[in-house]
């Protein structure tokens, strides 16, 4: 994944569990293989890209993605991983693919079905929100160019991090 990005293929490369076909093989629960495959088919459609999952967490990042993006600008829930694709597909990031195993069990997945629904429906509201803001009906600040990156306001983020650690020490 990240020599097809040293190599400039591509900005961003995900690890997808449909493209081998091993996710229910490997144990990922039936409901949450569905929900998947619904979801990004809308996304899809509404994207206007062709991803075979956007659910995964399995991914790789060139810097000037991690730099360009207005991260800050996102939620601090387990939704920040799907806004953060919409902004690559709005901001034109090239994305690609390869197929990774899929390995299920007890602590492998942090979310539940309660808080997986309720990813499910902030995931809709993301591609809404894009869309209307790819049709110029809606000013969204993840989509916004001089939102609020890792490195705005003169520091970065992880510089500010790393001061407020010390202080606290």
């Amino acid at each position: 994944m990240s020599s097809m990005i040293a190599y400039g293929v591509y900005d961003v490369v995900l690890g997808s569990r449909i493209l081998g076909g091993t996710a229910l093989g490997g144990g990922m629960p039936v409901y949450k293989y569905i929900a998947n495959r619904l979801l990004t088919a809308f996304e899809n459609l509404f994207l206007r890209v062709k991803l075979s999952e956007y659910h995964t967490g399995y991914r790789a990042f060139s810097r000037e993605v991690l730099t360009r993006l207005p991260l800050r600008e996102n939620s601090d829930d387990f939704v920040f991983d799907n806004q953060m694709l919409a902004q690559c597909v709005y901001f034109g990031f090239r994305i690609g693919e390869v197929s990774c195993p899929t390995k299920y069990f007890e602590e492998a997945s942090s979310i539940n079905f309660r808080r997986s629904v309720r990813y499910g429906l902030e995931v809709l509201q993301t591609t809404v929100q894009f869309a209307l803001q790819r049709a110029g009906i809606l000013d969204n600040p993840i989509f916004n160019k001089d939102g609020k990156t890792l490195e705005s306001d003169g520091e970065s983020y992880y510089e500010g991090r790393a001061r407020a650690a010390s202080q606290r020490h």
